[in-house]
Order: C-alpha cells, then sequence, then structure tokens
C-alpha cells in the first residue's frame, strides 16, 4: 500500500521501500517506526498508518508524527481514515502525548476530512529537508568541527528508545 500512496501522489517513481526494509523498520531488533492496519470483513488490509515518535521541548512530552496515512479508494469515506487516526489520539492521550502532526500535500483533497476532525494546518511553520549531497556535506563538516557534540552521557541516540 506504500506504493500505492505514492502513485496517488503522484511521485511512485521515487517510491523504494522493499517489504525487507518496512519488515526491519517495524519488527527489527530496535524499532522506531510503529504501524496500524485497517482490514475490511474479509480480514484484507484497506489502509494503513505509519508514524513515530517526536518530542515538543515547549510541552516537555512525546507526541506522534504520523508519516503516512492512506486508504485505498474504494473505502475512502467509510470511516477507515478517521478510526486510523482516532486510534493514533486515543495512543496520544493515554500515553499523555500533546500533539498528533503530520504534513499533507497542498492538493489533496484530504484537507476537507482533517478540517472535519478539528485538525488546524500549521501555516506560519515551513518544513525544511536535508538530503543528497548536502546531507552528506554537512555530516563530513561535523566531523571535523571544532565544536563537540555529544549526545549525552550513557545515551545512544539512534537505537529506537522512547527516551
Amino acid at each position: 500500500m506504500v506504493h500505492e500512496l505514492a502513485d496517488y501522489e503522484q511521485a511512485a517513481d521515487r517510491c523504494g521501500l522493499t517489504p525487507a526494509q518496512l519488515d526491519t523498520a517495524l519488527f527489527g531488533p530496535a524499532p522506531a517506526l510503529f504501524g496500524h492496519v485497517a482490514v475490511d470483513d474479509d480480514d484484507q488490509p484497506v489502509g494503513f498508518a505509519l508514524w513515530f515518535l517526536n518530542f515538543s521541548t515547549w510541552a516537555g512530552v512525546h507526541g506522534i508524527y504520523l508519516e503516512d496515512l492512506y486508504v485505498r479508494p474504494a473505502y475512502r469515506g467509510t470511516g477507515t481514515g478517521r478510526a486510523l487516526l482516532a486510534t493514533l489520539a486515543g495512543i496520544c492521550v493515554e500515553r499523555g502525548y500533546r500533539r498528533l502532526e503530520w504534513w499533507m500535500l497542498d492538493w489533496n483533497p484530504a484537507a476537507r476530512f482533517y478540517a472535519s476532525i478539528g485538525a488546524q494546518p500549521m501555516t506560519e511553520w515551513v518544513p525544511y529537508r536535508l538530503d543528497g549531497a548536502a546531507l552528506h556535506g554537512l555530516a563530513a563538516e561535523g566531523v571535523t568541527s571544532a565544536t563537540r557534540v555529544s549526545a549525552g552521557p550513557g545515551r545512544v541516540p539512534d537505537r529506537g528508545d522512547e527516551a
């Protein structure tokens, strides 16, 4: 379904996710990605939500960042997307998280659905991305930097723990 989503978002050629990568991300030794799958009455998958934890330094608590929400076309408007989001909202409330956040392409008609559940667009925040050659260039710069950066005592930052 991730490839179906990429096709829907007009970016099928940029989606290289393999089943093995997704399996490792969700079920490997240190998972940092979490997911929920919606199924129909015959237990066939009809939608999914993939998410990970973020952290608000101002609130001092984690939140959920929804990386992808997808519902197959035949099941849109049936409450499937709402059920997936309600599940994530329930996790937030149960764990004391204060935010459920996501990005959406500006042309996506799901904006009406998101507004109907009370979601607000964050127009004052501008997303940035660093990847490819720029990412590698900055990483190389960090190795030779005069300022020492540490993850803190006893912490390895990328082990998938929830902090």
